[in-house]
């Protein structure tokens, strides 16, 4: 029993040695990046981030012997090398959630992150930007005039679902239900899988994508993605540049891609939806997310509590 319990120590004492010896960089290898290939829908991006802005500096660093002094100077010197604050950002939340991962996992005692004096840049406050219908003509119109083959198609599905513009970019034709009206989103944003509503209007769309991709020699079998790239047969890694060059053309230059999920819910808004039909069409897990949205609510508070007054004629009591 003696020898027993001293193999169990010392194979104990072996397995914390080599948790000790992991560098960042091994522990992104060998443990991290198998936890985010299964979680995320874009864990490549993970990675070419990790290579870019994590391997050459902290990847040789000893996880345990990452210290807060280090996470600030890994942000002063992404600051040196003109990276906006809320790029530098995104790589912090990443290198938090890595250093989070790691201390719910036993490697690290605690997160080194959480004692940084660094720990987000300041961004300034972001002012949603909500397309009027003039403007959505413009840009629609500047779309089509696109050489791209299919920005015209792509934007309008965007602007008629509210969808984010990966589950449209990586969606396949298998998870479209024309019955159900339903577009099938396997991993959102939030981690989580979700439908996508389609009106009589994106499906009229959708069979134009099918039109088109027939006419490029694409194929549109069940596994074949939505908007493939007719030179890969791949899906699209970006429209942002056929994108930047419609807005321009279209006097829109401040407009992002994700405008159009913000356009589309403050159409709904003002078009009598409630933020509980907001919150559900755009896949948001709480209502926090929504709220953003309230201000856009017509004021009908006075036309609810003339509710009361309607339903009991007080008057004839």
């Amino acid at each position: 029993m003696r020898s027993l319990s001293k193999l169990f120590r010392q194979s104990t004492a072996a397995a914390t040695n080599q948790r000790a010896a992991l560098t960042l960089e091994a522990f992104f290898d060998l443990k991290y990046y198998a936890f985010v290939r299964a979680t995320k829908r874009r864990s490549t991006h993970d990675l070419y981030l990790f290579n870019k802005h994590f391997r050459p500096t902290l990847g040789t660093k000893l996880l345990s012997n990452i210290t807060s002094e280090d996470i600030d100077a890994w942000m002063l010197q992404q600051i040196e090398h003109g990276y906006k604050a809320g790029t530098v950002n995104k790589h912090a939340a990443m290198l938090n959630r890595m250093l989070n991962i790691a201390a719910h996992w036993g490697y690290v005692e605690k997160n080194a992150f959480k004692g940084a004096a660094i720990r987000k840049l300041q961004t300034g406050d972001y002012v949603q930007r909500f397309l009027t219908r003039a403007e959505i003509s413009r840009l629609l119109s500047a779309c089509k005039q696109s050489t791209h083959p299919f920005l015209y198609l792509f934007v309008k599905l965007l602007l008629l679902t509210g969808a984010r513009k990966s589950e449209l970019r990586l969606a396949t034709w298998k998870d479209i239900d024309v019955n159900s009206k339903e577009l099938f989103v396997a991993i959102s944003k939030t981690g989580r899988s979700r439908t996508v509503q389609l009106s009589d209007a994106a499906l009229k769309v959708l069979e134009q994508v099918r039109e088109r991709s027939v006419a490029l020699g694409l194929d549109t079998a069940r596994d074949s993605w939505l908007f493939a790239n007719p030179r890969t047969r791949k899906p699209y890694t970006s429209f942002h540049i056929a994108f930047f060059a419609a807005r321009k053309q279209a006097g829109l230059d401040a407009v992002r891609i994700h405008d159009l999920r913000h356009t589309y819910a403050s159409l709904l808004i003002n078009n009598g939806a409630s933020i509980y039909e907001v919150q559900q069409l755009l896949g948001h897990y709480h209502i926090s997310m929504t709220e953003r949205y309230a201000q856009l609510f017509p004021n009908t508070l006075n036309d609810r509590v003339n509710i009361i007054a309607s339903t009991i004629d007080l008057d004839s009591i």
